[in-house]
């Protein structure tokens, strides 16, 4: 039996690309280089902002320096009009509250920074008590390193046999993979069903409701 639903967050509970999107550019913009397409940001995301910026900025601006100009710029813009556009995907809402009233434990480990992933949950879930919900973190590997998701089966008190991983893309069946945990694949996110299926995850699901009979 599963005790433990860990959930990623960008294109698995949440779906931010359009506001992703929108703060990359004007970030882009504000610095004079060319901006994407929002279904663009689809394959941009997934490793991080650092990493986001690194895939928007031209390929031959893509130092440093400039990594981190676009950064001080996205993150105040993203920081106040993460929720302008970001909605639940549907069937979330009512999932984290099927799971939390059969008695499981939910956390999120995403790769979006820490203020931004605590900031988006108790905005759109407020009902749900997280056993704990981590972003990226100073000094922490992002995802596929597993140092997350250990963080969170140790805060939890149970073991990885316990534990289900449900995300969007290969970043996260590869954590799960690494931290030795069950994967769930989403198709509903950002990046196509292809990706998902090179992973070998255990599952793939269409639809939210489809996760409640693999918990047992």
């Amino acid at each position: 039996m599963k005790k433990l639903v860990i959930f990623d967050l960008d294109g698995t509970l949440l779906n931010t690309i359009a506001d992703l999107a929108a703060a990359t550019n004007q970030a882009l913009q504000y610095y004079g280089y060319p901006i994407h397409d929002t279904d663009a940001y689809r394959f941009f995301v997934g490793n991080g902002i650092n990493k986001l910026f690194e895939r928007a900025l031209p390929e031959n601006e893509r130092s440093e320096e400039n990594i981190l100009k676009i950064r001080s710029q996205f993150v105040p813009y993203y920081d106040k009009h993460n929720a302008d556009f970001s909605r639940p995907y549907p069937g979330i809402a009512a999932l984290l509250l099927a799971l939390q009233n059969d008695g499981r434990k939910i956390a999120v480990a995403s790769n979006k920074y820490q203020a931004a992933t605590r900031k988006l949950i108790a905005h759109y879930f407020p009902e749900i008590n997280f056993v704990e919900v981590l972003g990226q973190r100073e000094g922490i590997p992002a995802k596929p390193d597993p140092s997350i998701v250990n963080d969170i089966i140790a805060t939890a008190g149970v073991t990885k046999e316990e534990v289900l991983y449900v995300g969007d893309s290969n970043v996260d069946m590869q954590t799960a993979h690494n931290a030795g945990v069950t994967a769930v694949g989403v198709a509903w996110g950002f990046r196509p069903r292809t990706e998902l299926e090179a992973l070998h995850p255990a599952h793939i699901i269409e639809k939210a409701e489809e996760l409640i009979p693999l918990l047992d």
